[in-house]
């Protein structure tokens, strides 16, 4: 078995997850390089559901221990409740993890997720302030970097988020796909110590019978959930410009008032209102991110070249699947890459992840799209009660995956392409 050599630029969580999930294979050769000076990831803490769970659990238990050690808060249940109309302040729909007999989700800061999944790969494999300025050749592959190194590969995967440079590479500079587009909704977010959260949202907040909430308003919306061990509490609200096309724009944040703020979450329940002014009305201005996805992509592969995780499918945060996604991606390349016996058949591997891995991924990109829509009451759905009774059924598809099929669809898929090359 000669070995593979495998670079992965970009050291987020989709970079770090397939690198842990890699390292187990003697035969491969696995280095990661990250653009920052560190290896860290920033931005709000993220849902890890049932189905990205199972992933790591196959992944090995290392992988399964990481989120435990990260400070994962599992999530008893999640609710939705709508905060005007005629349903305003009730639940509309609900899962709760003893009712269903199953997990649910577990919120993770992504900054201790990353730092756990990277605690035991070797120090030599990973490398820091390292930007890909282009390539050379098609297998192998020689890498060149801005600060004047190089590294040569027989495998390049692009786990370099949103703005990915190996997306690129795959699709074509020009291809509309190619670059990400604004949804025209944009999110702010704030992390509290637990017990100003309580003052604050009282028995919304309880570590004994944590849930999240999502509450669906007249163009606004806003979510909290517990994290850190019960230590922190996330809270985000959500909008849309409406006066804009989506696509449109080419910012990535704006600044939002405390008074467009105020009059956003005006007319809601007196418990939220109050705690929107007291967590987030506290400074005159904030910065919001806009939500971005990506446009379908006709492939995720080109040869011996291949992207992951938000460079493959950058979503909107609307179904919390964007982390799920990446760490689902992991398991089945790693699976595939594992099984290949020499940089031939790792093109297989690549080949065989794209028609597993694409079709999926991109279904939950559009759904999130879609369900951005409803969640700030501006689909045809408005803030109907009737019709957000089984809201949370929009999910099943995303988390009632039977993940160890997928990997043995996916291996087989791989032993019938391997085959049929050799009778070629």
């Amino acid at each position: 078995m000669s070995s593979i050599r495998i670079a992965i630029i970009g050291g987020g969580v989709a970079g770090a997850s397939l690198i842990h999930a890699l390292i187990k294979f003697s035969h491969l050769d696995v280095h990661i390089f990250e653009s920052a000076a560190e290896f860290k990831e920033a931005g709000m803490a993220f849902g890890i559901a049932r189905n990205a769970q199972a992933a790591l659990e196959l992944i090995g238990p290392s992988a399964a221990r990481s989120l435990e050690r990260a400070g994962a808060v599992p999530m008893r249940g999640v609710r939705f409740m709508l905060a005007q109309g005629e349903g305003a302040g009730n639940i509309v729909d609900e899962v709760d993890e003893i009712a269903q007999g199953k997990r649910l989700t577990s919120i993770v800061h992504r900054a201790a997720l990353l730092q756990e999944l990277l605690a035991d790969i070797p120090r030599d494999q990973m490398h820091a302030s390292k930007r890909l300025q282009n390539i050379e050749g098609n297998g192998p592959i020689t890498l060149y970097f801005t600060d004047g190194t190089m590294h040569k590969c027989d495998i390049l995967v692009g786990a370099d988020g949103i703005h990915s440079t190996v997306r690129k590479l795959v699709l074509g500079e020009n291809d509309p796909a190619a670059s990400p587009q604004n949804s025209g909704a944009w999110f702010l977010m704030t992390l509290q110590p637990f017990d100003k959260a309580q003052a604050s949202l009282g028995n919304l907040v309880d570590i004994e019978d944590a849930r999240e909430y999502g509450w669906a308003g007249q163009n606004a919306f806003l979510m909290h959930n517990i994290l850190s061990d019960g230590q922190l509490v996330q809270f985000a609200i959500a909008s849309t410009d409406k006066e804009t096309e989506p696509g449109s724009l080419d910012r990535w944040d704006r600044v939002v008032s405390v008074n467009e703020i105020k009059k956003l979450y005006q007319d809601w329940p007196p418990l939220l209102k109050k705690s929107v002014n007291e967590l987030l009305c506290n400074q005159p201005e904030h910065k919001a991110l806009y939500l971005w996805d990506h446009p379908e992509a006709r492939s995720y592969v080109s040869g011996p070249i291949c992207i992951t995780g938000d460079a493959a499918h950058s979503t909107t945060p609307w179904q919390g699947s964007g982390g799920g996604m990446s760490i689902e991606d992991s398991l089945i390349l790693s699976t595939l890459l594992g099984r290949a016996k020499t940089p031939v058949e790792a093109l297989t591997a690549l080949k065989v992840y794209d028609k597993i891995r694409r079709p999926r991924t991109q279904r939950i990109v559009e759904s999130s799209r879609n369900m951005g829509t409803i969640l700030t009451g501006n689909s045809e759905m408005g803030l109907d009660p009737k019709k957000f009774m089984s809201i949370m059924s929009r999910w099943d598809f995303i988390i009632d995956i039977d993940m160890k099929r997928h990997r043995d669809e996916a291996l087989q898929m791989m032993e019938a392409g391997l085959k049929e090359d050799n009778t070629m």
